[in-house]
């Protein structure tokens, strides 16, 4: 018997496995596999999308590029504004400032000046009729004068300084300048 139950044993092993082999065979069309593919997502590797992807990088490398440029021009500005208002350039500005004031105020003294004969005579006073000098490159004249036809801003026969200011270009500007003309300061108006 115990070689009965041996073949027997063989059989039922034989079949399951004959069995197990029909049912993998008859299952075996319905099992598919694919191969695995690998993509980029980087467009500029995989070239999906690249022009779009290329337009990002330029216009992210444009505007730090301008943002740079207006940093620096902003610490360009800011730099100038600080010496501009340093103590040295503050004290240079209002010294140039008192030193027009003065030289106008000799000038315009000067040529509103009016002597007494006594006063020529006694060599305490001139009167100064005609002068020049250049400032900062332009050349500035003056001269008191009869107003005539040849000048248009003024009443023939009054007392007139003409100034005339040549800039540094050739540019020339004439100012007639009526004297005694009006009541303004005198107190009598």
């Amino acid at each position: 018997m115990k070689r009965i139950d041996k073949i027997k044993d063989k059989i039922e092993i034989g079949a399951l496995i004959t069995i197990f082999l029909l049912s993998i065979i008859s299952l075996s069309p319905n099992i598919n596999a694919d191969e695995l593919v690998h993509e980029f997502k980087n467009p500029s590797f995989s070239g999906i999308g690249t022009s779009a992807h290329y337009l990002t990088v330029e216009n992210q490398e444009k505007s730090r590029r301008d943002a740079i440029a207006k940093d620096l021009e902003a610490a360009l500005k800011q730099a100038e504004r600080d010496a501009e208002n340093t103590t040295l350039a503050k004290f240079m500005r209002n010294l140039e400032s008192r030193i027009y004031a003065q030289l106008s105020k000799q000038l315009v003294e000067k040529l509103f000046e009016t002597c007494t004969v006594e006063a020529v005579a006694a060599g305490t006073c001139t009167e100064t009729t005609f002068g020049s000098f250049v400032l900062e490159g332009n050349t500035i004249t003056y001269q008191k004068t009869i107003c005539d036809e040849s000048l248009w801003a003024c009443t023939q026969g009054d007392q007139v300084i003409v100034m005339t200011i040549i800039a540094e270009d050739g540019s020339e500007t004439q100012i007639v300048i009526p004297i005694g003309a009006g009541t303004a300061g005198n107190g009598t108006g």
